[in-house]
């Protein structure tokens, strides 16, 4: 997410309350999590597991709960709780806007689109030319539709992230100041619901077809011309290549690539990258012949069994 103007350092610490080290006139374009980020954007970090990996990151400020060494060219925000000091910067810069009507006037509608009764269009939205939208669609704010996208009845685009911090009292929600973006001939079916970026995107490239009551987490990124079947779910964060098919009750958990041309079979659970071009099936997903060769395999067990018991 960036910011509407270059902030400086000393802006952003005044507007935390918090310490911080380097230079006051330090720019600040922006804040974003750790898989996006890039020169000018904020991350933040509250476990010594990740330190490293955020002060090495593209970000150039780092929002830190130690006063830790600061890289050559960085800058650091000192804070007792960067969790609930980053959900302060979305806040601030991306506060929730309550709307009293079905279309807001400040959302932007192509030539040749229909939009069927009881839809909510948010503030900011656009969707392209000859478009189709169902009734009883929600589009959120800020999210974008390219031409040619048919969304059917029950979709939601833009819900928040599913992204807590437990504490003592329950858990903390980080907050979503993230888009939808939706490229042209996009098809989305009946009850899917497509979580917004926590800072970024999620975003469904051209050509792709999703089915049915599909699951979209946050911040994830789904192919051209890919094909979705019914009640697939795929986790934040989570990288799909071009021209992949998944198909019905897949399961992919976060922070994984599944790679170009990928097939998923029926009921897969994905926990880990999978390369492209190759056939999979199962839990955990393999491809197909290491999976039979481990089927076989198990078959066979009743059989040492009895021979071991023969000894």
């Amino acid at each position: 997410m960036k910011f509407p103007r270059t902030y400086s350092l000393k802006e952003i610490s005044d507007l935390l309350n918090c310490d911080f080290i380097g230079p006051e006139d330090f720019e600040v374009f922006g804040m974003n999590e750790i898989h996006v980020v890039e020169p000018g954007d904020i991350v933040f970090v509250d476990h010594p597991k990740y330190y490293d990996k955020a002060l090495q990151s593209k970000a150039t400020i780092v929002l830190i709960n130690k006063e830790v060494e600061c890289p050559k060219g960085k800058a650091l925000l000192i804070s007792d709780d960067p969790f609930r000091d980053f959900n302060k910067l979305t806040l601030h810069f991306k506060p929730f806007r309550s709307s009293d009507v079905s279309i807001s006037k400040t959302a932007t509608i192509g030539k040749n689109t229909i939009i069927q009764p009881n839809c909510f269009i948010g503030n900011n939205v656009k969707i392209g030319d000859n478009c189709t939208i169902h009734s009883n669609v929600s589009i959120y704010d800020d999210c974008i539709l390219g031409n040619h996208v048919t969304v059917h009845a029950g979709t939601v685009i833009g819900s928040n992230a599913f992204y807590y911090k437990k504490r003592s009292e329950g858990y903390d929600r980080l907050l979503s100041g993230g888009r939808v973006v939706i490229e042209d001939h996009v098809d989305l079916g009946s009850g899917c619901t497509i979580d917004r970026g926590v800072s970024g995107d999620t975003t469904i490239k051209e050509g792709a077809k999703i089915d049915n009551q599909v699951q979209i987490g946050h911040d994830t990124v789904i192919g051209k011309k890919c094909l979705i079947a019914s009640q697939v779910g795929i986790a934040g964060c989570t990288i799909i290549e071009d021209e992949v098919t998944i198909w019905g009750q897949v399961g992919i958990t976060s922070g994984v690539t599944i790679g170009a041309k990928a097939i998923l079979s029926a009921k897969s659970g994905v926990s880990k990258s999978l390369e492209g071009g190759k056939h999979y099936f199962g839990i955990p997903a393999d491809d197909f012949r290491s999976k039979y060769k481990e089927i076989a395999s198990i078959r066979k067990i009743p059989e040492l069994l009895e021979k071991l018991k023969g000894k």
